[in-house]
């Protein structure tokens, strides 16, 4: 494959996954800044990578694969710290009533906090899980099985639940 149409199916690929890029790495990350650098991370690793896709299995699923392996990097490199609830969420709110996007705003920034809370491999299958990923990729993705993806999801989203319900 030529190096334009390499250029050209990382613009793709970066376009069509950035939005979820970007929540996959705000959710290992404690500040918008880190979680830009981490995206930058990500889009390096993916750009060294793409030449060597053979295609067997999907392209988002190669490109989530290598964010995590990233994300996974990050949080080792960076250890000693423990999340704080300061990040945003980059969603936009198409409400008009100011009082239901607050609401929806403090809600998100609630699940945001809860899921950055979640030991680490059960943050991982409620991030992708959010990004609308079956268990079959969930399960390419972190190099696990589908029934392991299930129970670590199961046990997740108790988990979550119990980390609601704490915050209200």
């Amino acid at each position: 494959m030529g190096r334009a149409a390499l250029e050209q199916q990382f613009d793709e690929l970066l376009a069509a996954n950035g939005p979820g890029l970007a929540r996959l790495a705000a959710s290992f990350t404690d500040t918008p800044s880190e979680r830009d650098d981490l995206l930058q991370e990500i889009a390096l690793a993916v750009w060294r990578a793409l030449a060597s896709f053979r295609g067997e299995c999907s392209a988002r699923t190669f490109l989530y694969r290598i964010a995590h392996n990233r994300a996974i990097a990050y949080l080792a490199r960076n250890r000693p710290r423990f999340p704080e609830a300061s990040g945003e969420i980059d969603a936009p709110d198409p409400a008009p009533n100011p009082e239901l996007g607050l609401a929806r705003e403090q809600a998100a920034e609630r699940l945001r906090r809860a899921v950055h809370c979640l030991p680490l491999i059960y943050r991982q299958v409620i991030t992708l899980t959010l990004e609308g990923m079956g268990y079959a990729e969930i399960g390419e993705v972190l190099g696990i099985s589908e029934s392991n993806v299930g129970a670590r999801l199961s046990r997740a989203r108790q988990l979550l639940r119990a980390a609601m319900e704490e915050q209200k």
